[in-house]
């Protein structure tokens, strides 16, 4: 028994309630000191939930160190007639008068020595109540034991609300870290497929034991991902999300709602989660993770995690950004209520997965209208000869995806010679668009009509300073013409661009001499050409800054090791030394976010022939168009 007068026990009691995590932890603190008082024998706890379910019942008597704990889940519609209001209610009643229908406690109280019972029933939260019940002789002062009761109880009271209080925040905290992490989550991947699979995986499970994620088409609700903490559950969710029609009908009937919608029970019959999870259908009712006195922390009506199946309940959210649907996230929870998300975290969080679905779709539909428009500013195919193996390569190095100012051609010339062209707008964007379709046209027609590459370069020059263009471009146009000895002859005419290199057939690599000012500088301005030969199995390479401008992380740039690297490639066809130049570049470089574009172009030569160079059809043909 304990020694110490009330006044020590109670500051104790306050101390240990400042302390506690859970209200069952004050059972000894609170009983000890009131069967220490004089009369009293017994103290029975109970513990209620709103539908009058007893759930919990905790017996402890004079003289004895174990108490008699019964969980149970016993209906008592009798009992709601103790059910308190809003504050503490204190009754006095004798042990004979008990209805057991009523007062569960009526089985311990009868065993003790007293004939009468002090009884507290109070409200610690909406979700249940408590009671506490002591069996007192005719030598207790009633009035002394009805006040260290409600001092006891209202400990209990100020210590139940402590800890929801602190749950909460504890809870708002997470919430707050975990719409942090989704957001960072969510927002590190610009594509589409890869930011719905976050989206699902960031909830599960710390928000929901299952997620699916479907997108709003014009058709309907179309699934795109889908996790569960469970293998075989997610391949049922997979399923479901795919091809189950109550989803389907339910995802369509909610349409433009933006609250939060919680099913269960009833509620999910007919759907895929109907069986899982529990027969028992409905959210398990009860408060929210603590008990009254001698209760055992646990909320009423929910079972302890790992303590067989919960009910399934089913929340979906409507994903709205900017004014617009763009889908919807189902959760699927197999849990204790109290873990359950609220309304708010949900909303929240479907906010924040829509802002960034709909950002990786806008930023699809930009790429694929900038690549659509990258593809109309350049040759749909090359022309091809048995004279010459061609083959171009373009790599789009802007992250953000402005159309780039990189342009190549090939033209079949009247005279049996091919030229081949290459430049580069400064800047990015629909201006240097602009410049490019002018540029590439501009060139094409003049050279197919026998235009020679220095005047037709003059007259880019003119026309774009006729136009006022704002923007300066380089370029550089490269003929070659078939020789009777299976040589070719390589014309080179440069507007200030990078020159190109020849690969020969030994694997020496060389640059072609250039020069000649940038386009759109200066008016009237003339253009020399250089001229040398290259022999069958050369190689002649084109390339746009993108290539050689591009920086690893030590300085150097790609320049620097792109003779050794082009040389390695000796042997090899046109299309796989522009594959490999592009790849390479692109790894090489750790800095620089230019397009890079190449045109490779290797001559097989003619066989010598005493009589005039034979000439392809094909040639003529595309002269002609």
């Amino acid at each position: 028994m304990v020694d110490d007068t009330w006044s020590s026990a109670l500051h104790r009691l306050w101390q240990a309630a400042s302390r506690a995590e859970e209200v069952a932890a004050l059972a000894d603190d609170v009983y000890a000191p009131l069967l220490a008082t004089p009369g009293v024998h017994l103290v029975v706890g109970t513990r209620w939930d709103e539908q009058h379910v007893l759930r919990y019942m905790r017996a402890l008597s004079a003289g004895s160190d174990t108490p008699v704990i019964v969980a149970t889940t016993r209906s008592m519609p009798g009992a709601a007639v103790r059910e308190p209001g809003g504050e503490p209610v204190v009754t006095r009643s004798a042990v004979e008068g008990l209805d057991d229908s009523v007062w569960p406690e009526a089985e311990f109280l009868r065993q003790a020595p007293g004939a009468s019972v002090v009884a507290c029933t109070f409200r610690l939260d909406q979700r249940g109540w408590a009671a506490l019940a002591l069996a007192v002789d005719g030598t207790a002062d009633l009035g002394v034991v009805e006040s260290r009761l409600t001092q006891a109880v209202d400990v209990i009271v100020a210590c139940h609300t402590g800890i929801l209080q602190r749950g909460r925040e504890a809870r708002r905290a997470s919430d707050d870290a975990l719409l942090a992490e989704a957001s960072l989550q969510m927002d590190s991947s610009l594509d589409v497929e890869d930011t719905l699979r976050r989206v699902a995986r960031i909830a599960v499970p710390a928000v929901a034991d299952g997620a699916l994620v479907h997108l709003l088409r014009s058709e309907g609700p179309e699934f795109v991902a889908a996790t569960h903490v469970a293998v075989q559950q997610q391949r049922a969710l997979e399923e479901a999300g795919r091809h189950d029609p109550w989803l389907a009908a339910l995802l369509e009937r909610r349409g433009e709602d933006e609250d939060t919608v919680f099913l269960s029970g009833a509620a999910l019959e007919g759907s895929p989660f109907a069986e899982a999870g529990g027969t028992d259908g409905g959210t398990d009712g009860g408060a929210n993770g603590s008990a009254g006195a001698g209760a055992n922390g646990t909320a009423a009506g929910a079972r302890p995690a790992g303590d067989g199946p919960h009910p399934t309940v089913v929340s979906i959210s409507t994903l709205r950004a900017r004014g617009r649907v763009v889908g919807s996230i189902t959760f699927v929870y197999q849990r204790p209520e109290a873990r359950l998300p609220d309304t708010a975290f949900l909303r929240s969080l479907a906010t924040r997965a829509a802002l960034a679905i709909d950002n990786a779709l806008l930023y699809e539909l930009r790429r694929t209208a900038v690549l659509s428009l990258q593809e109309h500013l350049l040759p749909s195919q090359l022309p091809e000869s048995v004279q010459w193996d061609l083959s171009a390569s373009y790599a789009v190095g802007d992250p953000m995806l402005d159309v780039g100012g990189d342009f190549y051609d090939a033209v079949p010339r009247p005279d049996g010679s091919i030229a081949l062209l290459i430049g580069d707008v400064c800047g990015r964007g629909a201006e240097a668009a602009a410049l490019t379709g002018l540029a590439r046209h501009t060139l094409r027609t003049l050279l197919e009509e026998g235009t020679d590459p220095g005047t037709a370069l003059s007259r880019l020059n003119r026309a774009l300073r006729q136009e006022r263009a704002s923007r300066f471009l380089t370029a550089v146009v490269a003929t070659l013409t078939p020789r009777p000895d299976g040589t070719a002859l390589l014309s080179t005419c440069s507007a200030g661009h990078p020159p190109p290199l020849v690969l020969r057939s030994d694997g020496t690599v060389s640059e072609v001499l250039s020069g000649g000012l940038l386009l759109g500088v200066l008016d009237d301005v003339s253009y020399e050409s250089h001229e040398e030969l290259i022999a069958p199995d050369d190689t002649l390479v084109l390339f746009t800054d993108g290539l050689t401008e591009s920086r690893e992380a030590g300085g150097a740039f790609f320049e620097s090791v792109l003779p050794a690297r082009l040389s390695a490639l000796r042997g090899s066809g046109a299309a796989h030394i522009a594959e490999s130049l592009a790849q390479q570049a692109e790894t090489f470089r750790d800095s620089g976010q230019d397009d890079i574009a190449l045109l490779v172009a290797r001559w097989t030569g003619v066989p010598p022939d005493a009589g005039l160079l034979p000439r392809d059809p094909r040639i003529e043909q595309a002269a002609l168009r």
